[in-house]
């Protein structure tokens, strides 16, 4: 079963409390911080993440299983983890991009 986390919206725009990150040539806010549980993605020339997560919001979900949840779609981002307690993984459903996110139990 999926619970919506957070929207993560694109955007050129400089955001209030960005936070980089280097490796991703990626600006980031905390979504934990926005009433509206957005978090805003900022990247940098060169980035390496794929052209639809760049230029289209996506969605989170909180997973059970992420491996069961990734059978059969479109991955555009494997599995990773973030920081401790956490692996995401990036899929596409319906031409959108969908972050799965598993936390430890």
């Amino acid at each position: 079963m999926r619970k919506l986390d957070h929207i993560g919206i694109p955007t050129k725009v400089v955001q209030p409390e960005e936070n980089y990150m280097e490796g991703a040539k990626l600006f980031i806010t905390d979504y934990t911080n926005s009433a509206n549980k957005i978090e805003w993605l900022r990247f940098e020339s060169g980035s390496e993440f794929p052209e639809l997560i760049q230029t289209t919001a996506h969605i989170a979900y909180q997973v059970e299983d992420l491996q069961v949840e990734m059978e059969g779609k479109t991955i555009l981002i494997e599995p990773f983890s973030p920081k401790d307690g956490l692996t995401i993984a990036f899929v596409e459903e319906e031409g959108a991009p969908i972050e799965l996110m598993q936390f430890d139990k």
